[in-house]
């Protein structure tokens, strides 16, 4: 039985080609010609995403806010004054025994739950 080789046939038509070339100068220098321009393109890439990055960031912090002393004084200015003792006696006075239960109104074509 024959024993084939493990070197594939190239013909002397491809020895001439920049690939052949490179392939001969990877195998002396794998490092130079494949691992040093990928790891620059990761650093290089790392420094042309960091201004994409702080954009992101500068467009959150324009949504969310801190408040000043002043605008936080003055959120909850609109509501009703209200005053303990006659929050007590309304809840008190409430008859709480005597309720009953209802549904709550679907919107049309929502299911009611019902079987």
């Amino acid at each position: 039985m024959a024993v084939f080789q493990s070197k594939k046939f190239r013909g002397s038509a491809y020895a001439n080609t920049f690939a052949a070339r490179y392939r001969a100068m990877m195998a002396k220098h794998p490092f130079l010609l494949f691992g040093l321009p990928f790891i620059s393109v990761i650093v290089g890439g790392s420094f042309a995403l960091t201004p994409a990055a702080a954009i992101r960031y500068e467009r959150h912090d324009r949504r969310v806010r801190q408040l000043t002393r002043d605008e936080e004084l003055g959120v909850g200015k609109g509501g009703r004054k209200v005053n303990m003792k006659d929050e007590y006696y309304r809840l008190a006075a409430k008859d709480l025994d005597d309720w009953e239960q209802k549904r709550v109104e679907r919107l049309p074509g929502e299911s009611d739950g019902k079987l």
